[in-house]
C-alpha cells in the first residue's frame, strides 16, 4: 500500500488533536508515515504509532525554532523525497497551510485547502470540502502531481490503530532562503484553561446581544461549565469586548465542534462562514427572525441574560 506523509503538529513532544484525526484520514488511502519537526519529535513516536503510523520521520535543528516557516518546508520537502508518497496531509492551521502552498509549489502539485473528509478514488484521493460559507459540499481531486491535502480540525473522529511507528532521522538540508526571516522574541500566550477555539469539541460564542464586554463573563461561564472554548462575533470583537484571536467567522477562525452555542449572535453570512459546519447548532437570541434560526438544530427566542445563566446552572446541577 502506498505510503502517505502526515505533519506532525506538537507541542515539545505532546501530539496535537488535529495530527491524530490526519493519522486516522490517512490510514484511509495509504499507510501513515507522521513527520516530526523540532523540539521533541521523537516524543511524539508513541502517541503517533498508536494511531496507525508506520513510520517517525524525525528532525530537530536550530532553524526550525529559529525562523519561519521555510526550514519546515525544506524539512517535509525531504521526507517527499524519501517516501515518494501518494499524498501529503497537514492540518489546517494558518502556518500548515503555508508550509503546505509552498511545498506544493516546489514538488510542481496541486492542493486542496480546509478539506472536512478524505477517501480513496480510482485517480488518487478525493477531498470533501465545504464551499461558498458552507453553503455547499464539494469533492475535489488534484489533477496534476501529489496531492497535498490541509484538514480542517473536528473534521473526523479520532481511532487508535496500533502500528509499528518506527524512528527513523531524517537528514534535512536547508535551502539559503530557510534564513530569510528569523524569530526575534516570543511572547506567551495567557493560558484561559480553556481548549484551543478550532480545536474544541464545544464552543460557545457571544455576539452584539451581550451588550459589553463586562457581560461576556455570562459567555465564560456556560463555556466553563461545558468545558468549552469561547468565541465571538465580528460585531463584539470590533467594539472591543473580546479578543480578536477569538472571532469566529468569514475574517475570524473557521470552527467546526460537535457542539456550537450562539449567544446574542443575528447570524450574518461573515459569521455563519467560520460556523456552519458544526454538527449541532443552538441559538439564544431574544429576535424570532434573526437568520441564525435559519441554521440551526435548536432555537431558544429569548433574553439571553436570562436563558445562557439557568442553562449554565442545569449544565452544573446535572454534573454534580
Amino acid at each position: 500500500m502506498a505510503e502517505v506523509l502526515v505533519y506532525v503538529d506538537h507541542v515539545d513532544g505532546a501530539v496535537r488533536k488535529p495530527t491524530l484525526e490526519l493519522l486516522t484520514l490517512a490510514r484511509r488511502v495509504g499507510e501513515p508515515v507522521a513527520v516530526a519537526l523540532g523540539n521533541g519529535a521523537a516524543d511524539t513516536a508513541a502517541a503517533l504509532a498508536e494511531h496507525g503510523a508506520v513510520k517517525v520521520l524525525t528532525a530537530d535543528a536550530p532553524e526550525f525554532a529559529d525562523y519561519l516557516v521555510v526550514p519546515k518546508v525544506d524539512a517535509l520537502q525531504a521526507a517527499y523525497d524519501a517516501v515518494s508518497p501518494a499524498a501529503v496531509l497537514l492540518p489546517s492551521s494558518a502556518e500548515a497551510k503555508e508550509i503546505a502552498a509552498r511545498l506544493a509549489l516546489r514538488i510542481g502539485s496541486g492542493i486542496i485547502t480546509d478539506a472536512v473528509d478524505l477517501e480513496a478514488g480510482d485517480q488518487g484521493p478525493v477531498a470533501t470540502q465545504s464551499a461558498f460559507a458552507a453553503s455547499y459540499t464539494t469533492k475535489s481531486r488534484v489533477s496534476k502531481g501529489t496531492p497535498v491535502i490541509t484538514v480542517k480540525p473536528n473534521s473526523v473522529a479520532v481511532e487508535a490503530a496500533p502500528a509499528a511507528g518506527a524512528v527513523e532521522a531524517l537528514t534535512v538540508s536547508f535551502s539559503a532562503t530557510a534564513t530569510g526571516t528569523k524569530v526575534l522574541s516570543r511572547t506567551p500566550r495567557e493560558s484561559t484553561g480553556r481548549p484551543e477555539l478550532t480545536e474544541a469539541a464545544i464552543v460557545v460564542s457571544g455576539g452584539r446581544g451581550v451588550n459589553g464586554a463586562e457581560n461576556f463573563a455570562i459567555i465564560e461561564a456556560l463555556a466553563d461549565s461545558l468545558g468549552a472554548a469561547v468565541g465571538a462575533s465580528r460585531a463584539a470583537v470590533d467594539a472591543g469586548w473580546y479578543p480578536h484571536t477569538n472571532q469566529v467567522g468569514q475574517t475570524g477562525k473557521s470552527v467546526s465542534p460537535q457542539l456550537y452555542i450562539a449567544s446574542g449572535i443575528s447570524g450574518a453570512i461573515q459569521h455563519r462562514a467560520g460556523m456552519q459546519t458544526s454538527k449541532t447548532i443552538v441559538a439564544v437570541n431574544k429576535d424570532a427572525e434573526a437568520p441564525i434560526f435559519d441554521l440551526v438544530d435548536y432555537g431558544v427566542v429569548g433574553d439571553l441574560f436570562a436563558v445562557v445563566p439557568q442553562l449554565t446552572d442545569e449544565v452544573k446541577s446535572r454534573k454534580g
